[in-house]
């Protein structure tokens, strides 16, 4: 089976290279408007449905990652102003990062899905106000859901992280990897070389 990565995020396909995977990438148009009244969690799980029904293949893996504050869905910022507003609320506070995952399998037989969902919590240091223009001025938080990048400079903004670190970056990996064996994919690990 060939894996297909329905996402055009270059650090889902960076985690997936970790585990030995090398995905075809095929970037999925979904409805990624949340709903009146959905829960994050649902939420990130629908996109993350919506996504690996989108793109044809064998075996797709959809994701989606948002980051919650109290409740609220932070996506990613709009301009350069809407980045300080959700730094500037992030500041000093915990939130939570949500990923939904999303394998669907249509070889052998009619179309399964196999999912998680992955929380993973984390803890903003208290920015200063020139922290937070310093770090817009970056660009790095312009496409990035919650305006931050754990991997990136945005990594200094961070203060503990109690989960799955990799469900920060956007791709839980402990998760995705056991998805992807239940679903008969080869890994490295397993004896039987990586599934390419």
């Amino acid at each position: 089976m060939r894996l297909v990565l329905a996402s055009q995020s270059p650090r889902r396909r960076e985690l997936l290279g970790l585990l030995g995977l090398d995905p075809e990438v095929r970037p999925a148009h979904a409805d990624e408007a949340l709903h009146p009244g959905e829960p994050a969690e649902a939420y990130v799980r629908r996109v993350a449905r919506e996504k690996a029904a989108a793109v044809a293949g064998e075996l797709v893996l959809g994701a989606d990652t948002a980051v919650v504050l109290d409740g609220e869905v932070l996506g990613k910022p709009r301009d350069a102003e809407d980045a300080r507003r959700m730094l500037r609320a992030l500041s000093g506070r915990d939130h939570r990062v949500l990923t939904g995952v999303c394998l669907r399998l249509a070889a052998g037989g009619p179309p399964r899905e196999l999912s998680a969902l992955v929380s993973t919590d984390v803890s903003f240091a208290a920015l200063t106000p020139g922290q937070v223009d310093w770090y817009v001025a970056t660009g790095e938080p312009l496409d990035k859901a919650g305006a931050y990048a754990l991997q990136g400079a945005g990594g200094s903004l961070v203060r503990e992280i109690r989960g799955s670190v990799s469900n920060v970056v956007g791709l839980p990996l402990a998760e995705t990897a056991a998805l992807l064996a239940r679903a008969g994919l080869a890994l490295p690990w397993d004896g039987r070389g990586a599934g390419r």
